[in-house]
């Protein structure tokens, strides 16, 4: 009982040093920092908890940090490979699909102002930061909560960064700003993701964002992981979520996809391409929970007998 209640204090004291830290300075977004705090989640979701529980959690948190280590290899890896960075095709896909016209450059023609913030900067700004802190805070959370669910969001989330991953590696991607800097859009764009986090006094936001910026992979443009994972948060949580607010399902999505046009950060058809590799990841994974553990055993008893033996000499 007294650990359950020292378990308790160490969750609500990383909860507000994380706070705490959030204000002073920023969310963190470079993969060291993050993985740091979701590792304190962790340890302090597990105090108390028998010695098989701690180095399961060791193995847990090294799944955080293939996943992450993964994403930041992949640019290296693409070079290493000598892939090209592809700067035209994405743009002509959008081309086709808005009848020759680039989207990003229309939209910060209408609604761009250099002189002014909008409500729709502040609130884009904000919808473009929780895919810093959603999907790993709701990973945490799950974790201590119930590990049960931690994996079937693992699968999924695992799922849908792999094989963007893989993406990245074999098609690296100029995302809008950067074909713009080349000249290849109809317009020039700017990057104003970070504005409406300095227009209401929150700089640090804005600093820890565009730090973030300089050690991210520049061409990981396709598919578009934050729409990707706008979409499989909120779609893992749906079942649970009251009716009135199922429709985050479409709702959510379509406004990170607005917003990263808007930003300039990515093509409609990146966005398009991160929902359709999230609702391979849940069709996947739904069959497979979905299949009875006997079954399972089964086939898997059935694919080692059927493999082939070598012959003994």
């Amino acid at each position: 009982m007294q650990l359950r209640y020292l378990r308790t204090a160490a969750l609500i004291a990383y909860v507000i040093a994380f706070i705490w830290s959030g204000v002073t300075f920023g969310i963190p977004t470079d993969r060291i920092a993050v993985l740091a705090w979701v590792l304190g989640g962790f340890v302090a979701g597990n105090i108390g908890r028998p010695r098989a529980s701690q180095w399961l959690m060791l193995r847990d948190f090294g799944v955080f940090m293939a996943m992450w280590f993964a994403y930041d290899y992949s640019r290296g890896l693409a070079d290493q490979l000598g892939m090209p960075i592809h700067f035209f095709a994405p743009r002509n896909v959008d081309r086709f699909l808005f009848f020759g016209n680039d989207p990003n450059v229309w939209m910060q023609r209408h609604f761009y102002e250099a002189t002014s913030v909008r409500w729709y900067d502040v609130a884009g700004s904000m919808i473009y930061f929780t895919h810093f802190c959603v999907p790993m805070g709701a990973a945490v959370a799950l974790w201590i909560r119930n590990r049960d669910l931690w994996v079937r969001y693992m699968r999924r989330l695992a799922t849908v960064l792999f094989m963007g991953v893989a993406t990245f590696i074999v098609f690296p991607a100029a995302p809008p700003w950067m074909v713009a800097l080349h000249g290849h859009l109809s317009g020039p764009l700017v990057r104003p993701a970070v504005r409406g986090w300095s227009h209401i006094g929150l700089g640090t936001v804005s600093n820890v964002i565009e730090r973030g910026r300089e050690v991210v992979n520049p061409v990981a443009a396709v598919p578009s992981l934050h729409v990707a994972f706008s979409l499989l948060v909120i779609l893992f949580f749906a079942p649970h979520l009251p009716k009135y607010l199922k429709p985050l399902v479409v709702i959510f999505p379509l406004c990170m996809m607005a917003t990263l046009v808007y930003f300039g950060e990515h093509y409609v058809i990146d966005g398009i391409l991160g929902v359709a590799y999230v609702l391979i990841a849940f069709r996947f994974w739904n069959n497979y929970e979905s299949t009875p553990k006997s079954s399972r055993r089964r086939v898997s008893r059935l694919l080692r007998q059927s493999a082939p033996r070598s012959e003994p000499s």
